[in-house]
């Protein structure tokens, strides 16, 4: 069973979602891609995108495909959940809160958390949409240091990545023997290595070439 895990204010209509779907449909294998958003991106948490994942599973084991804040979601899933037996992270969100609220500001931050939510670019909606705080304090609970189930795991990350640095991935690799890294000539959206990415999955979760 495979599962692809959108980004953070993404869809399963970004660039990725949608040239990993049409690869799996030519070699007649079956991916989920659900929508993280839920139909409320305003409440979004990680612990929500979590419970929503884990409700897809079935008894056969599973491969998560994982895109930024998806690919977080998807090792704590791995970690807490021995059906899953492989991953594939693309450009995974580690330390995301470090590098994304030192962007906000202190003061900005502050804000937020006062007002309760705040105004965030959703790409797939392509306009702005109010974020609650508690976003924030339940990705607190979701720390890389507890990812310590030894899951198969392939990382592809960009090199001029300006939203999660490569560096992130690298520490997380470092640490962890059975992650193999794989480091991309590109940026966070990976858009001119999608074929090298598909080739990379193909590998990595045995698939049939092209029908």
């Amino acid at each position: 069973m495979f599962i692809y895990l959108h980004g953070f204010a993404s869809s399963p209509n970004s660039a990725k979602a949608k040239y990993i779907s049409d690869r799996f449909a030519e070699i007649d294998v079956n991916i989920q891609i659900p929508d993280l958003n839920f139909g409320d991106f305003s409440h979004l948490t990680i612990s929500r995108q979590i419970n929503q994942v884990t409700s897809l599973f079935s008894s056969s084991p599973i491969t998560l495909i994982g895109s930024s804040l998806g690919g977080l979601t998807a090792a704590h899933i791995a970690n807490k959940y021995k059906q899953v037996q492989r991953l594939v992270l693309l450009a995974p969100a580690f330390g995301f809160l470090s590098h994304w609220l030192s962007k906000l500001g202190d003061e900005q931050l502050h804000r937020w958390q006062e007002e309760k939510y705040l105004m965030v670019h959703h790409y797939g909606e392509k306009r702005e949409l109010p974020l609650s705080y508690d976003f924030v304090t339940d990705a607190l609970e979701y720390q890389e240091d507890l990812l310590t189930r030894p899951v198969s795991t392939l990382i592809l990350h960009g090199l001029d990545d300006e939203v999660i640095p490569i560096q992130a991935s690298r520490d997380f690799a470092k640490s962890r023997p059975w992650v193999e890294l794989v480091e991309l000539d590109s940026d966070h959206a990976l858009g001119n290595t999608l074929f090298a990415i598909w080739q990379a999955i193909q590998v990595e979760c045995q698939l049939p070439t092209m029908l």
